[in-house]
């Protein structure tokens, strides 16, 4: 189980925040990765980070469906402002990266081993 905050994952993997500023003190508990929206939907843990590289409007209602605490845009894919937008509104955390998924992932590893 990963023990942070939003805020925290930002310093930690120096995180650009696109959207949702007002809601970096989210708690997250654990990471999902996925593409297939219909499936993170299903299978996204409450309060996960999700790490993927869809930057359409639909990832913020995904977002709110399932409780996800933050959006992570990896691989510099560029955030629609429409999405961005609709974030601010709903409260969703949206941060970008240019680090690949696996990059991030492995981020997210090394962190759970260093605080077991």
């Amino acid at each position: 189980m990963i023990d942070l905050t939003v805020s925290d994952a930002i310093d930690l993997f120096e995180l650009k925040v696109v959207a949702g500023a007002s809601h970096i003190d989210n708690k997250i508990s654990s990471v999902h990765i996925g593409d297939l929206l219909s499936f993170v939907m299903d299978k996204a843990e409450a309060g996960c980070a999700w790490i993927t590289i869809h930057g359409q409007l639909n990832i913020v209602a995904v977002a709110v469906l399932a409780n996800i605490s933050c959006i992570i845009v990896s691989e510099n894919v560029k955030v629609a402002d429409d999405t961005i937008k609709r974030a601010e509104l709903e409260g969703v955390p949206i941060l970008t990266t240019s680090r690949t998924t696996f990059d991030m992932v492995k981020e997210f590893v090394l962190y759970e081993r260093a605080h077991p």
